[in-house]
């Protein structure tokens, strides 16, 4: 048998470093699937599947005093469920500012409808506000 310089612990050391790589290749790979769908202020039709976790982004002016609330008439909850929202600097577009992440969860198969809406005092006649701008979009569950 021929001595190729290379000890049975060293062979086992880089077998077992290769496996490391390649599972936490797999791991990002997995992660970056199954990570929560963005959507836009132009994606107005939205399909997803029960149980999947989407986000919508829209400008984040909120420096101006303005801020982005779920309007009435809300989402039906046996449907759809606010999960939250985030800041995130430097939106998808180089160089553009900050953007909010509003959260769901899409809870069981159906239709409904949500509405965002951008006010500053954001009470009852909120979308009468001078600079108030409203988002629709229809959420299909299947």
């Amino acid at each position: 048998m021929e001595n190729s310089g290379i000890t049975r612990g060293t062979r086992t050391l880089v077998i077992a470093v290769a496996i490391a790589a390649l599972l936490i290749a797999l791991h990002s790979v997995f992660s970056q699937l199954s990570a929560p769908r963005i959507y836009d202020a132009d994606d107005t039709e939205i399909a997803v599947s029960s149980g999947d976790r989407f986000s919508v982004q829209v400008d984040d002016e909120g420096a101006d005093g303005y801020r982005w609330i779920i309007a009435e008439p809300r989402p039906d909850p046996a449907v759809l469920r606010a999960t939250g929202s985030r800041v995130v600097p430097g939106g998808a577009r180089a160089g553009s500012g900050p953007v909010r992440r509003l959260g769901f969860r899409a809870v069981r198969p159906g239709r409904t409808d949500l509405r965002l809406l951008r006010c500053r005092r954001c009470g009852t006649a909120a979308a009468d506000e001078a600079g108030a701008r409203s988002l629709n979009f229809r959420v299909t569950v299947g």
